[in-house]
């Protein structure tokens, strides 16, 4: 693989791999993917007791968590002033003194991500920074907008700088096991988004059974995209252990059988720092220290940036804050 040309991304510097270009869709390895919900759900019931990180370790794993968040307003009442506010946040997530008593430097979040009118305030915020602007685009969260409309809504966020778009799929095409419509409506997403890299949204809380998420997760990667992610954050049921296991192994297998690594981006309901330890010690046991970067793992949050926050003074200090000293806009 070393001798192809490497497709890079300028705004993104962390990038270090070449981007999935996908494949030919596999009819025959989407249809032979199974779920064993039984034994996926054993396993999650034993992660959030088998790794335990504790005092500098502990902050240490907190610190790397923060510098992938994809700091989130997603609400009817954004305005610019909010959007602003969290750009500054995503710029310094941490407090300064924080950072010095723990002989850190200063870090970022992973990304800054909008609906796409506030598009362009985000990427003014954060000019000079190097944090990217993600974009939810194609009639986010139902994606049930005319496709021609979806399609052009990648386009007008690419347009206004936005450097990663969070599409959502058509469920119904997972749900009726219409994979080529799948394959094609992914395809097409990609295409549209050219330089930017293009996170697919499962909305796994919709698809009906593990195995569903399983072949869905497959079907996206040979369509090209960069990064699998579990939900829209607007679902009765968002990002869980058993879904994230079933996205992780099939980003594993398709890693295996191509060579390419696809990111993975669980998102709602993350909100506690326990949790975040949960997920990167998930990551680190079934992809490898690879995954644990933020061009390859994001969690899409934000009240999770503020319990972090708390954590990190307790670290220091011995005492916890009041959680309305870490507002994120």
């Amino acid at each position: 693989m070393e001798t192809q040309s490497l497709e890079r991304t300028a705004h993104l510097p962390q990038v270090t791999e070449p981007r999935n270009p996908g494949m030919d869709l596999d009819l025959d390895w989407v249809r032979t993917a199974q779920a064993n919900t039984s034994a996926i759900e054993r396993r999650a019931a034993t992660l959030p007791g088998r790794r335990s990180v504790k005092k500098d370790y502990q902050a240490a794993w907190l610190l790397k968590a923060i510098t992938m968040i994809d700091l989130t307003t997603l609400s009817g009442d954004d305005t610019e002033g909010r959007v602003r506010r969290l750009c500054a946040k995503a710029r310094q997530p941490v407090a300064p003194a924080l950072l010095d008593a723990m002989g850190m430097p200063q870090i970022t979040t992973g990304a800054v991500c909008v609906y796409h009118d506030m598009v362009a305030t985000a990427v003014e915020a954060l000019k000079g920074s190097g944090i990217p602007v993600a974009a939810v685009s194609t009639g986010f969260p139902a994606g049930l907008s005319p496709f021609h409309l979806r399609v052009a809504e990648i386009g007008e966020s690419v347009n206004a700088g936005a450097a990663e778009i969070d599409i959502v799929i058509s469920r119904r095409h997972v749900l009726t096991g219409n994979w080529q419509a799948l394959y094609d409506e992914m395809k097409a997403f990609r295409a549209a988004c050219g330089h930017a890299h293009v996170k697919a949204i499962l909305a796994t809380g919709e698809l009906g059974s593990l195995r569903n998420v399983a072949r869905a997760a497959l079907v996206c990667m040979m369509g090209g995209a960069d990064f699998i992610k579990t939900s829209t954050g607007k679902e009765s049921v968002n990002a869980t252990l058993p879904v994230s296991l079933v996205m992780i192994r099939a980003i594993r297998d398709y890693y295996d059988r191509t060579g390419y690594r696809v990111g993975y981006k669980p998102a709602g309901g993350i909100s506690k720092a326990k949790d975040a330890l949960v997920y990167l010690s998930l990551i680190k046991d079934e992809l490898g220290d690879r995954w644990l970067q933020p061009d390859l793992f994001r969690f899409g949050a934000s009240s999770l940036l503020g319990d972090i926050e708390r954590q990190l003074e307790h670290h220091v200090t011995g005492a916890y804050s009041a959680g309305y000293r870490h507002a994120m806009g």
